[in-house]
């Protein structure tokens, strides 16, 4: 793990250490191939499982594959009834979700408030300061590869 956050830090170093004009050009280019071969991957899987869709139908049309309806219908209806009955039977559910939702909620509670000043730490460090938004240099990048992605995507 720790490996993986010294290169992450290494590489955004480096791109931080750039003029702006190269920043930019690193994040459209970078989120260009991103947005482009996320089109190219999504159609292709769209055209996979759509293909093997109307091959199974094919298939079942043909007499290749038999389905048992009425079976697959009953045991539906069964794991349909256990669930209900499931349900049915646990007379303080409501009970019972009250308290685990209220335990759940001071465990947040106290969480967020021992760790709201790292959290503010590092939210402060990533866009500025209390005062608002101040543009740094991975503003500049992210903002170019995000604006990459979609010109990836619209061309892909």
């Amino acid at each position: 793990m720790t490996n993986y956050s010294e290169i992450f830090k290494k590489v955004f170093n480096d791109i931080g250490q750039r003029s702006a004009y190269s920043q930019m050009l690193i994040g459209v280019s970078s989120g260009w191939v991103t947005g482009y071969t996320t089109m190219k991957i999504g159609k292709f899987a769209a055209f996979a499982v759509g293909g093997s869709i109307i091959l199974l139908e094919i298939a079942h049309q043909e007499g290749l594959i038999k389905i048992n309806w009425s079976k697959l219908d009953k045991s539906v209806d069964k794991l349909a009834d256990k669930v209900e009955a499931s349900l049915g039977r646990e007379k303080n559910w409501k009970d019972k979700t009250e308290r685990y939702v209220d335990n759940q909620l001071d465990r947040a509670e106290s969480l967020l408030t021992r760790n709201g000043k790292k959290v503010a730490k590092w939210y402060t460090k990533l866009i500025g300061d209390e005062e608002g938004p101040k543009v740094n240099d991975l503003h500049i990048f992210l903002a170019s590869f995000f604006g990459g992605v979609a010109l990836g995507i619209a061309t892909g």
